[in-house]
């Protein structure tokens, strides 16, 4: 039986979040959580090619030091066979090669697999590192900016979009594959799906459980400042003796601004 590791964030909804007024920093305490949108389509992958092939389970990994078991529960639905939550207080603050290290334990321990799949990236830190740093720590070849995937044998065929053109590459497996937004749309699981999914394992770690030394949890990088942009308003009022007049050079101010060319 194949098996594809789906890795999942637990990430801020970057749509809800809040910037406070005065010191211009985004209030991310109290912003809902969800799962990673390019990691809706890594495990819409995954589920797409377990249907394809039969004899394949999907499971998932994320690393959280958060109770993210909603996030776990939704993946189940969507068609995942078996979620893992790592978990651990000493989570907080982890950077990206803390978070590939704690992968890369927990992807060895569950073992047997064929196939990882990334999101690309993720929408509120957009580094994009985890995935290749996991393919390097695992010492497996990494196929990046996937849009289009397929399994010949006991080989991975990609299709990767590249700035001005799309190369096609091929890799024996197990490999890592971290794909963009346009491989698929995600589904939206079905009530039947979400009652299934409560009946579907959801295995818990922490640190202790891999054996992650505290020296590899250590930030390698350091985050000085994240700080909203300056907005500020024009108080433009445009004027005129009628709405045709107004209309006029209301298009005129916005030329003049470059918010639309002439």
């Amino acid at each position: 039986m194949r098996r594809i590791i789906v890795c999942l964030k637990q990430a801020v909804d970057v749509a809800q979040l809040k910037v406070d007024a005065v010191t211009r920093q985004l209030v991310t305490a109290s912003a809902p959580r969800k799962m990673s949108d390019f990691d809706k389509n890594a495990l819409e992958e995954a589920v797409q090619l377990k249907e394809k092939l039969g004899d394949t389970e999907v499971f998932t990994v994320t690393v959280c030091s958060e109770d993210a078991k909603s996030v776990l529960r939704e993946a189940l639905a969507i068609g995942a066979d078996k979620a893992y939550l790592v978990n651990d207080a000493a989570f907080v603050g982890l950077d990206t090669f803390g978070t590939a290290c704690v992968l890369a334990e927990t992807v060895r321990k569950i073992g047997g697999f064929n196939l990882i799949i990334c999101g690309e990236t993720s929408l509120d830190s957009f580094s994009g590192l985890v995935g290749s740093r996991l393919a390097e720590l695992l010492g497996l070849p990494l196929i990046s900016s996937v849009r289009k995937v397929t399994v010949e044998g006991d080989y991975m065929v990609a299709e990767r979009s590249l700035e001005d053109a799309v190369e096609t590459v091929r890799a024996r497996m197990p490999v890592v594959v971290s794909v963009t937004r346009e491989i698929n749309q995600p589904r939206i699981p079905s009530l039947m799906m979400i009652m299934k999914a409560s009946k579907k394992e959801i295995v818990v770690w922490n640190g202790a459980d891999l054996g992650v030394s505290k020296e590899l949890l250590e930030p390698k990088i350091e985050v000085v400042e994240v700080l909203a942009p300056k907005t500020e308003r024009k108080k433009i009022r445009v004027k005129g003796e009628s709405v045709a007049e107004i209309a006029e050079n209301l298009a005129k101010a916005l030329v003049q601004e470059g918010v639309v060319g002439r």
